[in-house]
């Protein structure tokens, strides 16, 4: 049965929502939001907004929220459901009595552009493990916490998701600020700037207060702390006004660390002078960590949550580190999933247990996936020789395969470049790294590429 939201109700769901988040997230990811309907079959409630951006954050980081409170005021819970609709289709969808449309929402007051993520206390430089695929980033990051803007000036980090970065980026706030808590340490998403600068734009329509606090904001602190550079591709006035940021804080001597999934000359949508600026003094990339690494990553873990390195945990460890290869948030978080049997279950922790436990991450179907594998599936699907892989012929037919096959050996192993360049005729890591780059960038333009990538993938496994 669907029926209208009562806007008194949604007015209470809506304040509730405000006390748990800051000023700046409310005005920019939930006021926007209109009741349209709830489904009490379907347990469903759905919302309606313009904005394309809105629709992904909600429902990628404030779903929880909002199925929480609203279970509050309905009885049992109700999945949020965001649509994007037009100006005439939200107008017409709306309850009898609207809270405020997009066009009316007040402006963001000033004093309201505060710090939206806080320092995590949590990283820090003493519970970074430093492995051979990440010293020389972990080396950087430490001499700028000690000296900022003194050695290295702009820092830029890249890596896939999950290695580390926000760690080294949070350990270096914290840092600066436990050895001289006079310096302004701000940490940032790119998309919380990217929000900020619509807000204070829209602002700026009735009065310059908004624009002049963002840039009061972001550009009188001692160090800026930027996550995730790459969501400001295409965004044509946030690359603007973060190229004048740029250039003001460097100018005044401040520090500047920016971290991305990719390296700077990737960024293919992104204006060339940032890129320039981007690669004016130290840009550090981290690599997935090897085995011993990964080992130790979660001994560390278990000894930070108390955990007993009993001969059946270490077993344990050592089978998650086997498995879980590129991604050390996923490797945390399966050790964390073990110990919570302990804790919840009361269950004693053994191999079996685990194995019962988390059948996503041991499948007994699983084979020992190698570099030899994957050259003979790709071989197969290409209609090429194995011989060919190793060979120096340039031909686009011998060498897309070869650079496909490369790319898979980086994905689904845990070798080094140097060592996937030798098994490749003996190649440099240069090339094995332009191969990856070169794969990886089309995947993302090319569906029909995509999809064959994911389908060896599949038959690797």
């Amino acid at each position: 049965m669907k029926q209208r939201i009562d806007n008194t109700i949604w007015k209470k769901i809506l304040n509730d929502i405000r006390e748990r988040i800051t000023e700046v997230s409310f005005h920019t990811w939930i006021q926007p939001l209109q009741p349209i309907e709830i489904d009490k079959d379907a347990k469903t409630i759905t919302l309606g907004t313009t904005k394309p951006m809105v629709v992904n954050m909600v429902q990628r980081n404030y779903a929880a929220l909002i199925e929480e409170t609203t279970g509050k005021y309905f009885k049992g819970s109700y999945t949020p459901v965001v649509k994007l609709m037009s100006e005439n289709e939200l107008t017409e969808s709306m309850s009898d009595e609207p809270s405020p449309s997009e066009k009316t929402i007040r402006p963001l007051p000033a004093d309201a552009l505060k710090q939206e993520y806080f320092l995590n206390p949590k990283y820090n430089f003493d519970n970074f493990i430093v492995g051979s695929n990440n010293n020389y980033a972990h080396a950087v990051c430490l001499a700028v916490a000690e000296t900022p803007a003194t050695v290295y000036n702009p820092v830029f980090l890249y890596s896939a998701p999950g290695l580390g970065k926000t760690h080294l980026m949070h350990a270096i706030g914290n840092f600066i600020q436990k050895n001289d808590p006079k310096m302004k340490v701000l940490y940032v998403s790119s998309e919380m700037f990217t929000s900020e600068f619509i807000e204070a734009t829209r602002g700026a329509k009735k009065s310059n207060a908004q624009i002049n606090a963002l840039k009061q904001k972001y550009r009188t602190v001692d160090v800026l702390l930027i996550d995730d550079i790459q969501f400001i591709e295409g965004k044509e006035g946030t690359q603007n006004e973060f190229f004048h940021t740029f250039n003001t804080l460097y100018e005044l001597e401040k520090q500047i660390v920016i971290t991305s999934d990719r390296h700077p000359s990737k960024l293919t949508d992104l204006d060339e002078r940032l890129k320039s600026r981007f690669q004016w003094n130290i840009v550090a990339d981290i690599q997935p960590p090897d085995f011993e690494t990964r080992v130790a990553i979660l001994r560390n873990k278990a000894e930070q949550q108390k955990a007993p390195l009993d001969d059946e945990l270490l077993k344990i460890i050592d089978m998650i580190a086997e498995k879980i290869k590129f991604n050390i948030r996923e490797l945390e978080s399966a050790l964390t999933r073990v110990l919570s049997f302990r804790t919840l279950l009361d269950e004693k922790l053994t191999v079996e247990l685990a194995r019962e436990k988390l059948p996503d991450i041991f499948d007994p179907r699983d084979v020992t996936i190698t570099c030899e594998s994957i050259k003979q599936t790709v071989c197969r699907k290409y209609n090429i020789k194995l011989s060919d892989m190793e060979s120096s012929k340039r031909k686009r037919e011998i060498t897309h395969p070869r650079q496909i096959a490369m790319y898979l050996t980086r994905e689904l192993t845990d070798m080094s470049l140097p060592k996937i360049g030798a098994s490749f005729g003996g190649r440099d890591h240069t090339t094995v790294l332009h191969a990856c780059d070169k794969i990886s960038g089309e995947i993302k333009t090319n569906s029909a590429l995509a999809e064959e990538i994911r389908s060896l993938k599949e038959e690797i496994k």
